[in-house]
């Protein structure tokens, strides 16, 4: 039987896990597809929505629950707080300003890069993407980047169950995406060509902390009739260079580390 300490963690671990259920491709969601989708009761479901309710981190509407502004809240103060956000956002307007695209600042968190800041491009045509969004690893710019500067037991555990085809460009092969990720170390970034999403094409580059770690990454996204064989080039050297500079600002002095 469990304890009452072990009740109140195991409620805590699932609210999180409902919280962390919403997408922007899944807004809203009723108690019995939040039920069904994680495994757990109806009525479960129903005390624990209940109760973020009632702290403001979700709301009901016509019998479904969406996210509330608590979270907005508790998100300001995280990036307000995380040294990163601070120094990419200068970096991110100027970039967007030199490319015209669309940039984020991604993260990794488990086996996903996820997006904390973005700049939006001013094109009537451009990649549709969200702060918060979750991303896979092996078929997008920034999610190749985090990848390749990771530590090897992060690339076995992405593929041990294979890798989801996304379009016809998903490397879906290991050894491939091996040879992908070592290219992209050599280089410095990495090019996305329609691998997630057709028509979409994304530039990213690594951004390193004061001790060399890759810590992050930017990127520009945008349709491939602006990012292409042609534009690639001279759209890496601005992506580049902002990876440097924001990297630069956290500390990150390349001439000591050569």
């Amino acid at each position: 039987m469990k304890t009452t300490k072990e009740n109140t963690l195991s409620s805590v671990k699932n609210a999180l896990r409902l919280l962390k259920s919403f997408s922007s491709e899944e807004p809203e969601k009723k108690i019995t597809e939040l039920a069904k989708s994680l495994n757990l009761g109806t009525s479960t479901v129903s005390r624990l929505m209940t109760t973020l309710a009632s702290e403001g981190f979700v709301y009901k509407k016509n019998h479904r629950y969406r996210l509330g502004w608590s979270l907005l809240s508790l998100s300001g103060v995280v990036t307000a707080d995380i040294e990163i956000h601070q120094e990419a956002i200068p970096v991110l307007n100027n970039l967007l300003t030199k490319t015209e695209e669309t940039s984020h600042l991604n993260i990794l968190e488990g086996l996903e890069a996820i997006c904390i800041h973005k700049v939006e491009s001013t094109h009537a045509v451009r990649a549709f993407t969200q702060i918060g969004n979750r991303n896979p690893l092996h078929c997008t710019s920034s999610g190749k980047v985090l990848l390749a500067f990771n530590e090897e037991k992060l690339f076995d555990k992405l593929t041990e169950n294979g890798l989801q085809a996304y379009t016809y460009n998903t490397i879906t092969d290991s050894v491939q995406l091996r040879e992908a990720l070592a290219e992209i170390r050599e280089q410095g970034y990495a090019v996305s060509n329609e691998e997630i999403y057709q028509g979409v094409a994304a530039i990213a580059a690594p951004i390193r902390d004061y001790t060399g770690e890759v810590v992050a990454a930017i990127n520009i996204i945008g349709p491939i009739q602006r990012i292409n064989r042609h534009s690639i080039p001279n759209h890496t050297k601005n992506v580049v260079e902002a990876a440097k500079e924001i990297s630069e600002r956290l500390g990150y002095l390349e001439s000591f580390r050569k």
